[in-house]
């Protein structure tokens, strides 16, 4: 709440998507009344508004987050190298190394719809110190542990907690950074995550060659360390609670029942009222029936219920999910964003088995040859996130000011016309077993055109869902875990069939598909969105 030069009192309205700054006269002024001014939830005033923070400390913010979602990368490639090493020392046998990551895949992603859902009403520090303990505590169990079956067990424990930061992580930034401004950052933060896939099987080979499998989740559970740390002391929570759609909606619920409860008391009080004169009457008529001071009301103000306390159906990750997915526009970029990182996950594993096979590479070799992959990726995330600010600018002056979301997806259009004919250029260039130089150029041009139109998507995700951002991103996590976990299951046995040559030439195929989805978001996606906005309007009243 706060006050105009003119002596006007605002008041803070919000609804579904927007916030109403609503002027109310004061005793001290006549004037006629302004017009309405709306601001969508994410500009709600707040204090402390960490858009505002000092560029420094956003920038902590950045480092803080990009530093435990490398954590998260890591987590699934550092143990392939320590595979050999896990199965001989546990008797254990291929197809429970491949439950742990395959389970490790699927709980990572698919957890952190329940993450995003509290982190909406208990706010972002709490769900990360939790979520990186239990990271912790998964890794020091398997550190220890003496057979595969709490090794699998404490994998998903693991994953468990990793799989917030993913989530939490890009509503975080989103929290602290204008829509202008998101497409760079997102870039930058998504860089971290990408280095895991590269740098995990060169130091997950490293320690395990040095010392033991064991020192692979010692190395998690330190780092993992060194993170709680930062988050505990460095870490100032950037969610605000006027900001978040789902603390709001639950709020108005509450104000609602709070008020069905005081009608209901009322209504039973003046019964009981009526009750008492009708026997007063009949009896004594000379006698008052006395009061009884028990049977009020206590009426609590409205105003005064300012916190909501938190209840199964509040962290039910169900109804934001599908309030997620009853978008068309959310539906049509989710997709290719799942089929993103199920192909990403997919040729950094065959790629090791073909390296294994045919060219006859240890864990430290090949991950160097992977490392090909991840500068790729890195470059593309952070130029291509550029180019999506970049290009937001620019359709934003053209459109005489205003920006949708949607803009942002036309700066994907300069990679489309590169990533298949790279990740085709990849297929035949394995098929053939060419010289391994050849490789690592189609792994770096694959992985620089797939995030450089990533990142976008990503940003779009974030920019489309206004006061659902950790919602959104969680969907998005849960998708992405769905598809690598069949990316997963699948590969191996289509990579024997098939061959590289033709395993990869369908992922070409794959991706033509998800930019064609990308370019419909691009072109229908405003109608899409925006009737969506108007049917959950007209539900809510």
């Amino acid at each position: 709440m706060t006050f105009t030069n003119n002596n006007r009192l605002m008041t803070n309205v919000p609804d579904s998507q927007t916030t109403t700054l609503t002027p109310v006269d004061t005793p001290f002024t006549s004037q006629p009344p302004e017009p309405q001014v709306k601001l969508d939830i994410e500009h709600a005033l707040v204090e402390d508004d960490p858009r505002i923070w000092s560029d420094a400390r956003k920038n902590v913010v950045l480092v803080i987050i990009s530093g435990a979602s490398m954590i998260a990368g890591l987590c699934v490639s550092i143990q392939n190298p320590a595979n050999a090493q896990i199965e001989q020392e546990l008797h254990a046998t291929p197809s429970q190394i491949s439950l742990s990551l395959s389970l490790f895949i699927l709980v990572q992603g698919n957890f952190p719809v329940i993450w995003s859902a509290v982190s909406e009403f208990k706010g972002r520090k709490l769900v990360y110190l939790f979520s990186v303990a239990l990271s912790i505590l998964g890794s020091v169990i398997v550190a220890i542990s003496r057979n595969i079956g709490l090794v699998i067990g404490m994998r998903v424990i693991q994953a468990t907690g990793s799989g917030a930061i993913f989530a939490i992580g890009a509503a975080t930034l989103a929290d602290i950074y204008e829509p202008h401004q998101r497409g760079t950052m997102m870039g930058v933060y998504y860089s971290a995550p990408l280095l895991g896939p590269s740098l995990g099987p060169i130091v997950g080979g490293a320690l395990t060659q040095g010392l033991s499998w064991r020192a692979v989740f010692w190395f998690l559970a330190v780092w993992g360390g060194v993170v709680f740390a930062a988050f505990f002391f460095l870490f100032h929570d950037t969610f605000r609670k006027e900001r978040s759609l789902a603390y709001q909606t639950a709020l108005k619920r509450q104000i609602l029942e709070h008020k069905l409860r005081q009608a209901k008391d009322a209504a039973e009080i003046e019964d009981t009222h009526v009750s008492e004169k009708k026997t007063s009457e009949e009896g004594d008529e000379g006698q008052a029936a006395p009061k009884d001071v028990e049977a009020q009301p206590v009426v609590v103000p409205v105003a005064d219920i300012k916190e909501i306390k938190l209840s199964l159906a509040d962290v039910n990750p169900f109804p934001p999910y599908l309030r997620i997915l009853s978008r068309r526009n959310n539906v049509a970029i989710l997709i290719p964003s799942g089929l993103v990182f199920a192909f990403s996950f997919s040729i950094t594993y065959t790629c090791a088995r073909t390296l294994a096979l045919y060219y006859d590479y240890d864990a430290l070799r090949t991950g160097l040859v992977l490392l090909a992959y991840g500068i790729g990726s890195i470059l593309g995330s952070i130029l291509g996130g550029r180019w999506s600010d970049r290009t937001l600018a620019r359709l934003k002056a053209a459109n005489g000011g205003v920006s949708f979301p949607e803009m942002r997806l036309e700066s994907t259009k300069i990679a489309m016309w590169f990533l298949p004919p790279s990740i085709v250029g990849y297929a035949w260039v394995c098929q053939e077993r060419v010289n391994v130089a050849a490789i690592c150029v189609m792994l770096f041009l694959a992985g620089f055109f797939l995030i450089w139109i990533y990142t976008s998507t990503l940003a779009y995700i974030v920019d489309a869902n206004t006061g659902r951002s950790s919602s959104a991103v969680a969907t998005n996590s849960s998708l992405r875990g769905v598809s690598a976990f069949v990316a997963a299951e699948i590969a191996v046995p289509l990579q024997d069939a098939l061959g590289d040559g033709g395993l990869y030439t369908l992922w070409a195929g794959l991706m033509l598909i998800a930019q064609l989805l990308i370019l419909l978001v691009l072109y229908k996606g405003k109608q899409w969105r925006e009737a969506s906005i108007e049917r959950e309007r007209e539900r809510s009243g």
